[in-house]
């Protein structure tokens, strides 16, 4: 196995003896293992380094436990903890591949969990953080890098976006990486894992994954304008169905708060550093599925055909549009990102 399995005497009193453990892959962040037990099979996850590890293992436990309280679950169940080695035990789901319309299930699942919370449960989990001025201050840098001129009204645009996104209504439950590969597609429907980033705020944050291409992922995937109004439909018809209302908020917005993101470049551990917008006139990475530039490239297109005549963010969506065709003049080999999910 590698590494000692942190079964101690407390979870095996309560759930017993452990038989075969096998070492599942996971981040650097965690230790996963699936293991027998006598009346069952479990997952057993150890979330470990970096200064962090007390708080993203609470806020994992916090997460499943809000997420249970729903008729129908959108997690697996928490069986046991042990806080002093921050394990956690929870039922092991069965992965089954998903279809290539895979995203217009998939988002009846987050309605779902973040229907899960409310304002009763406000400080349960932090505040979802969105995007600053420091950021919409190096998005206009990088325009200028482009050589693309930065209308007036733009800059204006930009500011009151991160003021309306960071005072944003909504108690949802926010996964905080909800992306492919914390999704398991069993027959009863979708399971999320990995609650370690979980936070309170507007779902629709969530909601612009599948349009701006899971940013907080290394697994980019670009879905045809149907299946990506069947699934925004699917979103909102859960959302209702579980709450009685419509989901607040502007979708246009939270995709362009994520534009405005140059940590959603890089993965996790690369993150709140140097202004990783900066970098991308001078050289390229790649990140799991695609590069920055194509994510970025990408970004760009999806804010530009959303904010089209857009009262608030109509400015944003022509200089967009100039950056994107700035980028592709200057790398005319820089291609899409992938369709499909690996």
């Amino acid at each position: 196995m590698g590494q000692r399995l942190p079964f101690g005497d407390g979870l095996r009193a309560e759930l017993g003896t452990p038989g075969r453990a096998r070492r599942l892959g996971s981040s650097p962040r965690s230790r996963v293992w699936r293991v027998a037990l006598p009346d069952a099979t479990v997952v057993v996850k150890q979330v470990v380094g970096g200064p962090d590890a007390d708080e993203r293992y609470a806020r994992e436990v916090t997460a499943l436990r809000l997420a249970a309280r729903g008729e129908a679950s959108v997690v697996p169940a928490l069986l046991g903890t042990d806080p002093g080695e921050r394990v956690l035990v929870l039922e092991h789901v069965e992965h089954r591949p998903p279809g290539g319309d895979w995203i217009v299930g998939y988002a009846d699942a987050p309605a779902r969990l973040h229907a899960a919370a409310g304002p009763e449960d406000a400080g349960a989990l932090p505040r979802w953080r969105g995007p600053t001025r420091a950021d919409a201050d190096a998005f206009l840098r990088l325009a200028g890098a482009l050589d693309v001129p930065v209308a007036p009204r733009v800059t204006g645009e930009l500011y009151e976006l991160v003021e309306r996104l960071g005072r944003a209504e909504g108690h949802a439950l926010l996964h905080g990486d909800p992306c492919p590969g914390n999704d398991l597609h069993t027959p009863a429907g979708v399971r999320f894992i990995d609650f370690e980033q979980a936070s309170l705020g507007s779902g629709l944050t969530e909601l612009a994954h599948l349009r701006i291409g899971f940013p907080t992922c290394w697994c980019v995937t670009s879905a045809a304008e149907p299946l990506l109004r069947r699934a925004e439909g699917a979103y909102r018809a859960a959302w209702r169905a579980a709450t009685g209302s419509e989901a607040p908020g502007d979708l246009a917005d939270a995709c362009a708060g994520w534009l405005l993101r140059g940590d959603a470049l890089v993965e996790r551990a690369r993150r709140e550093g140097p202004d990783h917008l900066a970098r991308i006139p001078r050289r390229d990475w790649t990140w799991g599925t695609a590069t920055a530039r194509q994510r970025l490239v990408h970004r760009l297109g999806v804010v530009a055909r959303m904010t089209a005549g857009h009262d608030s963010l109509g400015g944003l969506g022509g200089l967009g549009s100039a950056m994107r065709r700035s980028m592709l003049a200057r790398r005319p080999g820089l291609g899409p990102v992938p369709e499909g999910r690996p």
